[in-house]
């Protein structure tokens, strides 16, 4: 399971970008920024639009943590 490690919306807004200039400068959809808000994953254009705003990487970001289910059905 993908997870974030950091809280993306409020890095986001500390480097001044806020909800609404993201949705009115069209940098993130609506939809994308929902999906943060619920720790949903997002794709990869938006996770690189990210990392290009936080000046990061990807595993700044977010972070593999294997679940039960997972473990198991690869450990078939």
């Amino acid at each position: 399971m993908i997870k974030y490690k950091i809280d993306v919306m409020e890095a986001l807004k500390k480097k001044g970008y806020t909800s609404t200039r993201l949705r009115n400068e069209k940098i993130l959809p609506e939809s994308t920024m929902t999906r943060l808000r619920n720790d949903e994953p997002i794709g990869m254009d938006a996770l690189s639009t990210i990392c290009i705003i936080l000046g990061c990487q990807p595993s700044d970001v977010i972070e593999v943590v294997a679940s039960k289910d997972e473990l198991k059905k690869i450990n078939k």
